[in-house]
């Protein structure tokens, strides 16, 4: 369990620092990283790149979308079939962005052997 929680903190910490100079997808590579570095079973991999990517970008995406009073997002959120709801743009927003994280570490979890517990 605490592998699980020191790997979402370095992961979301990673991914949040690699954001302010590099492109989105550098998600992937720091939950890859961070999977490798912390060796977990492929399950409880994918669950810690999946879980700090999606607390990172929706408290991003909550910050944002307070910081503009909710314009840009209601905007986008009636161009898309959300239903015009910003709450939902920004859990569908940390949700590709769990779904990146995750599969990275996961994949990064299949290079190494299991580990013994």
């Amino acid at each position: 369990m605490a592998k699980l929680i020191v790997s979402v903190f370095l992961t979301a910490l990673l991914s949040f620092v690699c954001g302010l100079f590099f492109p989105w997808w550098t998600i992937a590579l720091a939950a890859f990283v961070v999977s490798v570095l912390i060796p977990q079973r492929p399950l409880f991999a994918f669950f810690s790149g999946f879980f700090a990517i999606l607390l990172l970008w929706g408290a991003m995406a909550v910050v944002i979308d307070q910081l503009n009073q909710s314009i840009l997002s209601a905007k986008v959120a009636a161009i898309l079939p959300l239903g015009g709801s910003a709450y939902v743009l920004i859990f569908v927003t940390a949700l590709v962005g769990a779904l990146v994280g995750g599969g990275a570490a996961i994949t990064a979890s299949f290079l190494r052997p299991l580990p013994r517990e």
